[in-house]
């Protein structure tokens, strides 16, 4: 069963672009968002698990983990990301990596001005910290969604070395390659589980490269590469 279902056709449909330039604002809005709040927290295999935010009155309502996976050589790139489980049936419905655009976007503008389950409230700046509510129309409501900065020095990922700190499209998508699966690996209730692989702008370029990558040791896989959308 699970050999015929790894042969799902790839579906590609086409979504909202991104800017650029939208990295050092989220990363200016997040950081004191998580530094500056009273967060409660329960560590998870490779990360965090977020029960409250800055922003966001009560408790979370979904599940938000946070945290790094080593990649490239010598794990020298630490891959920032923050995952949200599906509000639905996470043990069924799909499992997807967003890679939002720029290159170099942080993955919080996917999270937060795009597809996920939080955005800002529209209210007038009083020099305190932003509002967050709830999105109505989240994609995290049928399916869990990473979110990862990648490439090396988007968002919180970092480089330990120069080196590692190179940055190519063919880099980034042996690095997507080998988060996924060493991810996955971290945490194997997602292992039967349909995957797919989203972005919006830029990644249009990288991710059809990616799909292709995963496809072509595909014998290899112990999870179901079912599509990409773009």
């Amino acid at each position: 069963m699970l050999r015929e279902r790894r042969q799902g056709a790839l579906k590609m449909a086409k979504f909202s672009s991104s800017y650029g330039a939208c990295d050092s604002v989220c990363r200016g809005i997040l950081l004191p968002l998580i530094l500056s709040s009273l967060i409660s927290f329960q560590l998870a295999s490779c990360g965090t698990i977020v029960k409250f935010l800055a922003g966001f009155e009560g408790p979370l309502p979904f599940v938000l983990e946070t945290g790094y996976i080593g990649v490239g050589e010598g794990e020298d790139v630490q891959a920032f990301y923050y995952f949200i489980e599906s509000e639905n049936n996470p043990n069924e419905d799909p499992l997807m990596l967003w890679l939002t655009g720029g290159p170099g976007c942080s993955a919080f503008s996917g999270l937060a001005l795009e597809i996920g389950p939080l955005i800002f409230k529209k209210e007038e700046y009083n020099g305190s910290l932003p509002n967050l509510i709830l999105r109505a129309h989240s994609w995290t409501k049928v399916s869990s969604i990473i979110f990862v900065d990648l490439p090396v020095s988007t968002g919180f990922t970092y480089a330990r070395t120069d080196a590692a700190a190179q940055r190519s499209d063919w880099i980034l998508v042996h690095q997507v390659h080998e988060f996924l699966r060493k991810w996955l690996i971290d945490h194997p209730k997602f292992l039967a589980n349909e995957v797919y692989i989203g972005g919006d702008s830029y990644s249009g370029i990288p991710i059809p490269a990616i799909v292709q990558e995963i496809s072509q040791g595909i014998k290899h896989l112990y999870f179901l590469m079912s599509g990409s959308n773009i």
